[in-house]
């Protein structure tokens, strides 16, 4: 198994049907309670081991996880009132090395990530086709990157994280 990505990477051709965007909403709405269920019992000293050889922490996957989906609902939004915005990237490894990331308590972000996620949840249901249509662009890739389209890798990006969690969990079996 590769640890860096145990669910492998996210890969979608062809259009995007109204049914596929659904089962993508589904996960996001589910994965607060499911990355919940993955961390619970863990200890502190659980919480601080590394999923993989030279990887985060399981508290730093957690709190990244919030971190993305900030993003992500914010780049959602963007898209939706500008056209074609261009996004603001941010590195990851630096966020996962702030104070936030390294000594907080994950329950903080698992709150946020309840939350975020029952917001966003509401605003994917309310969009249209052709809300779905609309792009951002992302000037690290220098994509052009479609809403149905970033909905899908965001649905993959939680469950690519509760995999690192249960790999690890499974693997030192804890």
């Amino acid at each position: 198994m590769d640890y860096r990505y145990p669910i492998g990477t996210f890969e979608y051709e062809g259009e995007i049907s109204s049914g596929q965007r659904e089962i993508w909403i589904k996960e996001i709405e589910q994965l607060p309670a499911q990355l919940r269920a993955t961390v619970q019992d863990l200890t502190e000293e659980q919480l601080d081991i590394p999923y993989r050889d030279g990887g985060w922490t399981i508290r730093q996957v957690v709190h990244h996880v919030s971190d993305s989906h900030m993003n992500a609902f914010t780049r959602f939004k963007l898209a939706l009132t500008e056209d074609t915005p261009t996004i603001k990237p941010y590195l990851e490894d630096r966020w996962v090395s702030l104070g936030d990331s390294l000594e907080v308590d994950i329950d903080i972000s698992l709150a946020l990530l309840e939350a975020l996620h029952k917001k966003w949840v509401i605003l994917l249901t309310s969009l249209s086709e052709s809300d779905y249509q609309k792009e951002f662009y992302h000037p690290e890739s220098q994509q052009t990157v479609r809403l149905a389209y970033c909905l899908g890798t965001y649905a993959w990006h939680g469950n690519h994280h509760v995999a690192h969690i249960t790999a690890v969990r499974d693997r030192l079996q804890f």
